[in-house]
């Protein structure tokens, strides 16, 4: 029985959260991210940051992203992946948990007596729904599978047994999206996260895209992000259609990206990595498992807070901001590609010509822009930040300094 303030005595009180919180363990069952149910909300950037990686952009129409996967079969003969189930694929610029995404596969998962060096393109379910799953609806599931740390991986009955079956897949991405807190003021910016991307003749340099045969040259040469992922196929115990889904693989964060969360996806970097991770008939698990880990090969960009919104499925969503003026940065790089086909329609601005810089493959202006953001990083952010507003303090009339960022 309660005193009579109506509250019960501290001892009973941290007893009674204890209990709360084991049976919340209880109930999330496999995953790490978890969490107790909490009143509804349509979005919050906070929990997209909880979920890492837990918003992506794959747009490209189904015959370029086909061909952004060619490869080489165990012959050596050029191959493009073929596609299963290609109408259940839906480009978008801005896909979350639940939604559907293509990923790459052995055809040796299909067909008993294919060559397991082959692959196939499925639109598969993000959050691995578990083959044991006993429920007809996979939204009942009550834990959160659309991630799977890397070093709990073989602990978790969800994510051990596909794993042991072979089950291995690579999720394909233009890039992922991740939050960055900021200290001052509790909001988050968004980043979009992707490889470096090498200047072609096709891609050219920065300009406003003529028309869909431009845009097309464009993204022909973009270098899809390829994440560590592993399906399972489940079938509900009313019968139906067989559900394939999958979960993406997540490790420590990079150097780079460790200022903006602290765990990133497994990226296999290069064709070599994802063939040894998708030939499940050649390649053991085990030796499978050495290629996951943190890549420094990645590059990234502020974007809008309109990505927040998963309804926004726009070319806005991935377009580089600038934090500190709120317009497009003039990139170099990577950037330069992505800019090309997201300039808009209105009239077109000259640009002061600058001198040639010395390009290098993996662009400087990413890892720049995290230390000029007001953003503060966890570590030296302090005398960083103050140095900056200084400088904006100095160089910028009072009506042009940004109030909100």
């Amino acid at each position: 029985m309660a005193p009579r303030g109506g509250r019960l005595p501290q001892a009973r009180r941290v007893s009674a959260r204890l209990a709360r919180s084991a049976a919340a363990t209880l109930r999330s069952g496999d995953d790490e991210l978890a969490r107790p149910p909490r009143r509804a909300v349509v979005f919050s950037p906070c929990r997209a940051a909880r979920s890492m990686c837990g918003r992506t952009s794959c747009h490209l129409p189904k015959d370029v992203l086909a061909r952004a996967c060619a490869y080489r079969d165990r012959q050596g003969r050029q191959r493009l992946p073929e596609w299963k189930d290609p109408d259940k694929y839906c480009p978008s610029y801005n896909k979350s948990p639940q939604s559907s995404s293509p990923v790459l596969l052995s055809r040796l998962h299909f067909e008993k007596d294919a060559d397991s060096s082959e692959r196939i393109i499925a639109p598969m379910r993000w959050g691995l729904v578990p083959s044991w799953f006993k429920e007809s609806d996979p939204s009942k599931l009550k834990f959160n599978t659309s991630n799977c740390r890397s070093d709990t991986i073989m602990e978790k009955r969800s994510f051990k047994v596909p794993l042991g079956k072979g089950r291995r897949c690579v999720v394909l991405a233009d890039g992922f999206y991740e939050w960055q807190r900021c200290q001052v003021n509790s909001q988050r910016q968004p980043y979009f996260i992707y490889f470096p991307q090498a200047k072609t003749e096709e891609s050219g340099s920065v300009g406003t895209v003529d028309g869909p045969e431009h845009w097309e040259k464009v993204w022909d040469n973009w270098r899809l992000l390829t994440m560590a992922g592993i399906f399972d196929c489940w079938e509900s115990p009313e019968g139906g259609d067989l559900v394939y889904s999958y979960t993406i693989i997540t490790v420590d964060s990079c150097k780079s990206l460790n200022d903006i969360h602290p765990r990133m996806p497994a990226i296999l970097d290069g064709e070599e990595e994802v063939s040894k991770w998708l030939d499940f008939g050649e390649v053991s698990t085990q030796e499978a498992l050495k290629l996951i880990h943190p890549t420094e090969n990645i590059t990234f960009h502020p974007v809008s807070c309109v990505v927040n919104n998963t309804r926004n499925n726009t070319p806005e969503c991935l377009a580089p901001l600038n934090l500190l003026v709120k317009k497009e940065l003039k990139a170099s790089g990577s950037s330069q590609k992505m800019m090309q086909w997201l300039a808009t329609k209105s009239p077109k601005k000259e640009e002061p010509k600058t001198p040639p810089k010395a390009e290098s493959d993996v662009p400087q202006w990413s890892s720049q822009f995290l230390q000029k953001s007001p953003l503060p990083t966890k570590r030296g952010s302090a005398g960083l930040l103050e140095r900056w507003l200084k400088q904006e303090k100095e160089e910028e009339p009072e009506a042009k300094r940004p109030h909100n960022q």
